[in-house]
């Protein structure tokens, strides 16, 4: 495959990616974040298209955006300028930054961006990461899906979307190798006028987590205290079958 094939293949996920993702869950976020926050300065750590951004933007709040892919903020880009909002786009990745000047009152990261990290050590980093760049008192905010979500939800799942001809696709999801992770087979069906039929994007995503108390002595030993932990985007408490976890750590 060309370099220019590549590209546009990862500018096609990255599209699909934006167009179907639920719009409810950014509103349930935004919500979370209204409670547990004044308005401030606030960056959204692997906040790829930007769209929590913007709606934070649109509330008042000081927002940057730090993301890996070059597609997403160009689409983060795209969002902004069509809500009249401005907010600042740094391309990084989010296990070392350090060369970036600014501290902020609030640092989030939601979607899985912290599952993403392959490794233990890798997630440790991405929270020194964040101590390094939040003011004293600062808060951190995010989410993760659980041991739970992955050892028994995405047991055997599968889920098959023919319904709408602009966005074909199939997810099937497999045990990784690792304990508590995940592999998630992502095929995507564009109709290319060239050949008169349907090309296969193909994607494997890995998501790693981990029980709550390594979770939680991580925060601890990165410099964080008073951490709180919540189900249900704040609204119950934890138990056994909860599928995603949301922390709340105030940097010391």
């Amino acid at each position: 495959m060309t370099d220019e094939n590549l590209q546009q293949n990862y500018s096609t996920f990255a599209e699909k990616y934006d167009q179907l993702f639920d719009d409810n869950m950014y509103e349930a976020w935004l919500a979370f974040v209204k409670v547990h926050t004044t308005k401030g300065t606030i960056l959204d750590l692997g906040g790829g298209a930007g769209r929590l951004a913007v709606l934070l933007a649109e509330d008042g709040y000081a927002v940057d955006v730090l993301d890996l892919s070059a597609d997403m903020l160009t689409l983060a880009q795209r969002h902004a300028q069509a809500a009249k909002v401005d907010i600042n786009l740094l391309q990084a990745d989010m296990r070392d930054w350090s060369d970036w000047p600014k501290t902020y009152d609030t640092i989030i990261s939601f979607a899985d961006a912290f599952n993403y990290l392959p490794t233990l050590h890798d997630f440790k980093a991405a929270l020194a990461q964040a101590a390094q760049h939040l003011n004293t008192g600062g808060q951190l905010l995010f989410d993760v899906i659980t041991p739970y979500q992955v050892n028994e939800l995405y047991q055997d799942y599968y889920y098959n979307n023919d319904d709408d001809a602009d966005n074909i696709f199939m997810w099937t999801s497999y045990p990784g190798d690792s304990i508590n992770s995940v592999d998630h087979d992502l095929k995507f069906f564009v109709y290319d006028e060239a050949i008169d039929g349907f090309k296969i994007l193909r994607e494997i995503h890995h998501e790693q987590t981990y029980d709550l108390i390594v979770y939680q002595q991580a925060l601890e030993e990165a410099g964080f205290k008073d951490v709180q932990v919540m189900a249900d985007f704040g609204n119950h408490s934890v138990n056994y079958e909860t599928s995603r976890w949301f922390f709340k750590a105030v940097k010391i």
